[in-house]
């Protein structure tokens, strides 16, 4: 087996890669309804694609959606192997603020409190997250405390790039053709809508878009959003006796009626939930959005009847037009997609054990593209890119975490994989 020398020179190449693509401000947009759903997401994409061309990759484009396709060509004299694909996405959660990005690197973590911010005295401690006691002597990438951080998926993104790069520098590591395809809007889960599977061309691909090292993930939450709108009625307040209908108060009461006991902060393993994530509100007006989701499909579309229900339960009450909801579906849980294709999940587990890495497979509490495009006939389960607390200021990843997902991605490219 060829030896995967990660020396300095790659580690500070995938080190510098990755803070490359942080400080660039991708943040994506629920509201919008284009594609990419924010016009900033072209920087990213845009310069990626340079990136990928300078690198000397072959059939580099980027599309009129924003999504970017390259392939490391296969250097085996009789090529006989599956394409096999590896998927990441650029964009960040809007659940965060993601502008104006500072990364700081801690060289060898000694397991105590890390001031991330010394005017607002913002602290990423192990007593509050005690993963970190996991990266002692690590090097680690963090936030300042104002943003998040952007592993999520710029850790994927860096990984795959820098791996494509070694195989091409290394030819003594034999193996087929690899595709590979970024794309925008994951985190609205829009990523993989437009997405060219036939022009991607991969018998079966993988995201790199999981946390904590070893995880490997072929099953996800089914999920879809709601958006409740109340309608209220606004007059002045020193006349309001009787007439004014308060769509801020409404709203609350709304959101009351909904089981405290299933939301993200009370739920685990398999149990799904409502999450209230934005509410926006005035005394004429309330728009409140949740996302919905259940690795059961049965419990999945009682929960969407629940919510609807409730909808109409509060016009009984309030009167008839006070409440609308309008449901868009999202993904499904791709694990049915994996009947009969176990070896995809098998050739990942063996690359892991092959970097020295403890496989850890466990249904995903989210989604990710892979979700959506093993519906569209792509298969696509999901492996660890390394960050931990996404989507906030406690965001971080560890530069060996990242290390390890790229020997992952070279195991599995030289893995031989006809069946």
């Amino acid at each position: 087996m060829t030896t995967i020398e990660f020396n300095l020179e790659w580690k500070l190449k995938l080190q510098n890669r990755f803070i490359n693509y942080v400080k660039i401000f991708s943040t994506s947009d629920p509201e919008s309804e284009t594609t990419p759903s924010t016009e900033r997401q072209w920087n990213i994409a845009n310069y990626i694609f340079e990136e990928l061309k300078a690198l000397g990759l072959s059939d580099v484009s980027l599309d009129e959606n924003g999504y970017i396709y390259a392939y490391v060509p296969s250097n085996l004299e009789n090529d006989d192997e599956p394409v096999i694909g590896f998927i990441s996405h650029y964009d960040t959660s809007p659940d965060f603020n993601g502008e104006n990005v500072k990364p700081q690197i801690w060289d060898d973590y000694d397991g105590k409190d890390l001031l991330l911010n010394k005017q607002t005295g913002f602290v990423l401690s192990p007593t509050k997250f005690e993963s970190l006691k996991d990266y002692v002597g690590k090097t680690l990438i963090t936030t300042d405390g104002t943003t998040l951080l952007g592993a999520d998926d710029k850790a994927g993104i860096a990984e795959i790039v820098t791996a494509a790069e070694y195989l091409l520098a290394h030819p003594e590591i034999k193996h087929g053709k690899i595709a590979i395809g970024f794309t925008p809007d994951e985190e609205i889960g829009r990523g993989a809508h437009k997405f060219d599977v036939a022009k991607f061309g991969a018998e079966w691909a993988y995201t790199m878009d999981g946390g904590e090292v070893g995880e490997l993930e072929y099953e996800n939450f089914n999920a879809a959003g709601a958006v409740v709108k109340i309608h209220g009625l606004s007059v002045h307040p020193g006349y309001a006796f009787g007439k004014m209908v308060n769509a801020s108060l409404l709203a609350a009461e709304f959101i009351k009626m909904l089981p405290e006991n299933e939301t993200p902060s009370t739920t685990k393993g398999f149990e799904g939930f409502y999450h209230l994530t934005d509410l926006k509100s005035d005394v004429s007006e309330a728009k409140i959005q949740y996302i919905i989701r259940d690795h059961d499909a049965e419990k999945f579309e009682t929960r969407k009847e629940f919510i609807t229900a409730k909808v109409a339960e509060f016009n009984q009450k309030f009167g008839e037009g006070t409440a609308e909801i309008e449901i868009k579906e999202q993904y499904r849980n791709m694990k049915q997609q994996f009947e009969g294709k176990m070896h995809i999940i098998d050739i990942a587990e063996q690359a892991m054990k092959d970097a020295n890495i403890e496989p850890k497979i466990k249904a995903i509490r989210g989604g990710t593209d892979g979700a959506q495009l093993s519906y569209m006939g792509l298969p696509c389960p999901n492996i660890f890119a390394g960050g931990i607390n996404f989507h906030g200021p406690y965001e971080y990843v560890a530069l060996e975490s990242m290390e390890k997902a790229v020997k992952v991605i070279i195991n599995i490219a030289k893995a031989v994989k006809k069946i």
